[in-house]
């Protein structure tokens, strides 16, 4: 008995430096990789300037992707200017082997940061670049956009982008906190719930205006995806991450600048590895180049992430890297494997 009992933490000692050594000496992800934050803002690119207001120019960021393994990105840009062009460049893109996946940005300028949930226009500018569409096709979703307070997630401007993001069957990238989150979600339920209380006695759910088709749709489809941009920026704990995984099922989590998250050897902490196993399907990695700096550390960061997920098994480790974003927005297979 005594023996077992010094005999139990050693092995569990010995057990912890096998996994440490082991995750330190994969190999990295070698697969495809889905950038689901990516901004080609106005300060990498004015594109009807000359050189100096484009220190980084469709070939410059196309190339970062490329020699990346970088396949796919969510496309979303301060202004909408450069998720246009990015879609517009189709041989170009082509040739780099990236899709672009556009959302609709809520900014036309840093003002908007701070104003855009109580400014009416934003939810006109919206309906306009939907109706619009780019040039490789419609939008996929809505974001990235800030909520630096959350009760700000309360306002008439975020419920109606919610709501139309649910009838039109479109994600939404927002950096926001825990609270806001749940937020966020309940304006979706609210209306769905005002759909069905709407419905007239004997009347199937299927068949009700003056909602029509796409919300019905919407109704059976489970609401949007929502991508949690840094999935809690601001240090939300593990446990309440974990928390809202479970309570809402289209909750995605993008995990750049995520505080936290990788320790020793640039490997996933145990926390973190322990909820990204237990949700392997839930989690996107991304870039945000909100300023120049970051695109000219792309490749660090790509790499960075090829590191820890080179300590994931590998079918999860493709999971975050690619089949989850490609999964969601319909992409095909590249058929690169590690």
């Amino acid at each position: 008995m005594a023996r077992g009992h010094h005999w139990r933490p050693v092995w569990l000692a010995a057990g912890a430096w096998l996994l440490s050594a082991s995750a330190s000496a994969a190999q990295p992800y070698a697969g495809p990789l889905f950038d689901a934050h990516l901004h080609y803002n106005d300060e990498a690119c004015v594109h009807d300037a000359p050189a100096p207001g484009c220190p980084h120019p469709l070939s410059d960021v196309l190339a970062r992707m490329q020699r990346n393994g970088v396949r796919a990105i969510i496309a979303n840009s301060r202004p909408n200017d450069g998720t246009k062009a990015l879609a517009q460049a189709r041989e170009e893109t082509r040739a780099a082997g990236v899709t672009v996946v556009p959302f609709i940005r809520l900014y036309r300028d840093r003002a908007d940061y701070n104003n855009w949930f109580r400014d009416p226009s934003i939810a006109e500018l919206v309906r306009t670049e939907l109706t619009q569409g780019t040039p490789s096709g419609p939008y996929r979703g809505l974001g990235e956009f800030h909520l630096y307070d959350s009760a700000n997630a309360q306002g008439a401007i975020a419920r109606e982008l919610m709501v139309l993001a649910d009838r039109q069957d479109l994600a939404v990238l927002a950096h926001v906190d825990d609270e806001a989150v749940e937020q966020l979600m309940q304006h979706v339920m609210d209306a769905r719930q005002q759909v069905r209380s709407d419905l007239p006695p004997g009347r199937p759910k299927t068949d009700q205006p003056p909602w029509g088709a796409a919300t019905r749709e919407a109704v059976e489809r489970g609401g949007p995806v929502l991508i949690w941009a840094h999935t809690g920026i601001g240090g939300t704990p593990v446990a309440r991450v974990d928390e809202l995984m479970a309570r809402f099922p289209r909750l995605m989590g993008e995990l750049s600048y995520r505080p936290g998250l990788t320790c020793e050897n640039g490997q996933l902490c145990p926390d973190w590895r322990a909820l990204i196993l237990k949700y392997p399907d839930r989690f996107l990695i991304g870039s945000d180049t909100w300023i120049n700096q970051r695109w000219l550390y792309y490749d660090g960061l790509m790499q960075g992430y090829r590191a820890w997920l080179g300590g994931l098994p590998p079918e999860v480790a493709r999971a975050v890297g690619w089949d989850n974003g490609a999964r969601l927005f319909g992409l095909p297979d590249p058929g690169e494997r590690p």
